[in-house]
């Protein structure tokens, strides 16, 4: 006996389901605005602002969390993650952030001749590079735009994440490649930090002297691009008449 079968479509299934993805889309960019308004919110003013069930929210929350959208502190609150400044500060990238830091970057490179980079906040603790101005000397550091180092172990990371001393930069040496010193300042816009410039300089022609000298050269480089980026929008419109 032969036995056929036949699959059945019923009219309407597959705007149905076209329709509930839409929906989970939308209710998941919901939560990422609420989060990103607010600047970081728990789970039940998330779920209230979007009008939503807090399981409902939950599960959302989980997956943009599991995804690196938003991050969740210790005490339940969720703020934006890594992976939403990365998407950001790439389409920044094309546009304002890079072009105003290339005159910044071109004077450091002016005045150290060492090879200087301006990264950001990258995804799953990392920081990523998005641009550079090459150094003068013949052996410098080549470009490694579009790469990322960790937060945790170079210079640019600590000045992401703010761990500078009072000097206003920081020093790391053999943090990611061995025979190499990173110096790096944050860049701020308003009250966050939202990049950084580091110099990175061959080890054996670095001296304390040196050091110093550059670090306060990133540092006043930081502070313009800073000043830049936080200048208000009618300004910066008044100066491009």
């Amino acid at each position: 006996m032969e036995f056929k079968f036949y699959s059945m479509k019923f009219d309407g299934e597959e705007g149905t389901v076209a329709e509930a993805s839409t929906r989970t889309v939308e209710r998941a960019l919901a939560l990422l605005a609420t989060i990103c308004d607010r600047g970081g919110a728990n789970l039940a003013d998330s779920a209230r602002d979007c009008g939503l069930a807090p399981s409902t929210a939950l599960r959302l929350l989980r997956t943009l969390e599991s995804t690196g959208f938003v991050s969740k502190g210790e005490l339940g609150t969720y703020r934006p993650g890594s992976r939403l400044m990365q998407l950001g500060a790439q389409a920044l990238s094309n546009e304002s952030l890079v072009d105003l830091a290339k005159p910044v970057m071109e004077k450091v490179v002016a005045d150290t001749g060492e090879s200087v980079y301006l990264s950001v906040e990258g995804h799953a603790a990392t920081a990523l590079y998005i641009s550079i101005v090459e150094g003068t000397h013949s052996v410098r550091h080549s470009s490694w735009v579009g790469r990322t180092v960790p937060l945790d172990i170079s210079a640019a990371g600590h000045a992401l994440r703010g761990r500078v001393p009072d000097e206003g930069y920081v020093i790391v040496e053999r943090g990611v490649e061995v025979d190499v010193t990173a110096i790096a300042a944050p860049v701020h816009s308003e009250s966050r930090t939202v990049a950084a410039l580091s110099l990175v300089v061959p080890s054996y022609r670095l001296t304390s002297s040196d050091a110093a000298a550059y670090g306060r050269t990133l540092v006043s480089a930081a502070a313009t691009l800073s000043a830049s980026l936080s200048r208000p929008k009618s300004t910066a419109a008044e100066g491009q008449l």
